[in-house]
């Protein structure tokens, strides 16, 4: 696997070497200095051009990268082939030996509307002083955030609300839906919840990345094993008890932001979803009636 070292001087010397490209600058995890680095690190790389076409016209000029063994243009997947691609577009590539470059190319028309607007912008290379400078990388736009009361009080309701859709799909053995509704919409109810408590515990001066993957280092043992047991697999008994220690926890955390930011948990909306859970989870299956 080619280090660092080598994958950066690759891509600057085909940038150094190449007239249309007239500036590089880099962003992602990369120039993240809070971001521990690893193998799977991907090398978020934009080549200012003067114009696209050639590019996308021969698109050979790619294979100095080296030997790709998946790639993907978002841009054409998007708007197809005969999109508009003059100010910019996209090229992610994994290679054989396990490095993957994200490249994107971009007009300097592109550039002047979106250079730095990321704050982990960080230039690499400039013939012709067209980068605008920029403050030191920073990943402050990817803090938490505090809530709005607004905001707690729509993250608790809808949190409680869609367990109801969960438990009459496990009800009916419609495990699909159930799990849908539990991983995509509970959990990002859940999430938020957690992601507001770290901030609170951190002066909300911390990220907790994509989809919670920091958890693990800002959250208690404790939190984190309970976090831990809201996943399951596709059984119904697991099912349950998975959304049953996400009430748990959401319970313990959505308290302690409220007390923080003297919001009130609405704990009428806990006690009676808790409730109608337990009560459809006894059901028998030949049930005509829920309560």
């Amino acid at each position: 696997m080619r280090n660092e070292q080598e994958m950066m001087d690759l891509i600057l010397s085909v940038a150094k070497e190449d007239e249309r490209i007239r500036a590089v600058y880099m962003n992602g995890s990369r120039t993240n200095a809070n971001v521990s680095k690893d193998i799977f690190q991907d090398y978020d790389i934009v080549y200012v051009v003067t114009e696209t076409d050639s590019f996308l016209k021969d698109e050979d000029w790619i294979d100095v990268f080296g030997q790709r063994l998946m790639e993907q243009e978002p841009d054409k997947n998007d708007q197809g082939a005969s999109g508009d691609f003059t100010d910019f577009y996209g090229y992610l590539m994994l290679f054989t030996d396990g490095n993957r470059i994200d490249l994107h190319i971009e007009t300097m028309n592109h550039l002047k509307e979106h250079y730095g607007k990321d704050k982990l912008t960080f230039p690499l290379l400039d013939k012709d002083g067209c980068l605008p400078d920029l403050p030191e990388p920073t990943d402050a736009d990817y803090h938490v955030q505090k809530p709005s009361e607004q905001a707690y009080m729509s993250c608790c309701n809808n949190f409680w609300w869609c367990q109801q859709n969960v438990a009459k799909s496990l009800w009916r053995d419609e495990v699909p839906y159930a799990k849908f509704m539990f991983d995509c919409v509970i959990r990002r109810d859940l999430d938020q919840m957690v992601s507001w408590w770290i901030g609170i515990q951190t002066d909300f001066q911390v990220s907790t990345g994509k989809a919670g993957n920091y958890f693990k280092y800002f959250l208690s043992d404790d939190y984190w094993n309970r976090y831990e047991s809201t996943y399951s697999d596709s059984r119904p008994d697991h099912i349950w008890q998975s959304m049953f220690a996400a009430g748990e926890l959401f319970r313990t955390l959505a308290s302690e932001v409220a007390d923080h930011f003297l919001f009130i948990y609405r704990k009428k909306d806990d006690e009676n979803m808790t409730h109608y859970l337990q009560q459809v989870r006894s059901l028998s299956p030949y049930a005509n009636s829920i309560f």
